[in-house]
């Protein structure tokens, strides 16, 4: 006789949404690593507008041109302070999806638990069944020889 456990549509769709919430944290781990990638260019080329003004001022180049760059060093100051706030939103969003991971992976664990239970009960009433059975021949046996 083989082990069928009531419950295992169950298991199956707790091991599933185990699969979907890793999924959605590896894709806000993307979306952080991304963030993170994009903060950096920016601070280059925000370091690279200082360097080319301070070059700029240094070669007498119109007033126009240094304020031009100027500008732009400050959009990108600008721009660095927006992709920080992004990266703190995606930092949380990473958290919240590890705590959903967790508790996924725990429900999960807890079904496996009581499958894996059901299943030993399984066995030791099998093993008691063949027990009895055996007993039985041992005392039909017994019984046959008697006479």
């Amino acid at each position: 006789m083989k082990f069928h456990y009531a419950f295992q549509k169950i298991v199956d769709l707790k091991s599933n949404e185990k699969t979907q919430a890793e999924w959605m944290l590896s894709s806000a781990i993307g979306k952080l690593q991304a963030e993170e990638k994009s903060l950096n260019e920016l601070y280059e080329m925000r370091d690279q507008m200082y360097r080319a003004q301070q070059e700029a001022a240094s070669r007498c180049v119109p007033v126009s041109e240094i304020r031009n760059i100027q500008v732009y060093a400050e959009h990108l100051e600008e721009c660095i302070e927006r992709k920080r706030d992004d990266i703190r939103i995606a930092h949380v969003n990473v958290t919240k999806k590890q705590k959903v991971l967790s508790d996924k992976m725990l429900d999960e664990k807890v079904w496996l638990k009581a499958r894996d239970k059901s299943q030993e009960k399984f066995r030791h009433e099998s093993l008691l069944r063949e027990q009895n059975e055996l007993d039985e021949m041992a005392t039909v046996r017994f019984a046959i020889r008697a006479r």
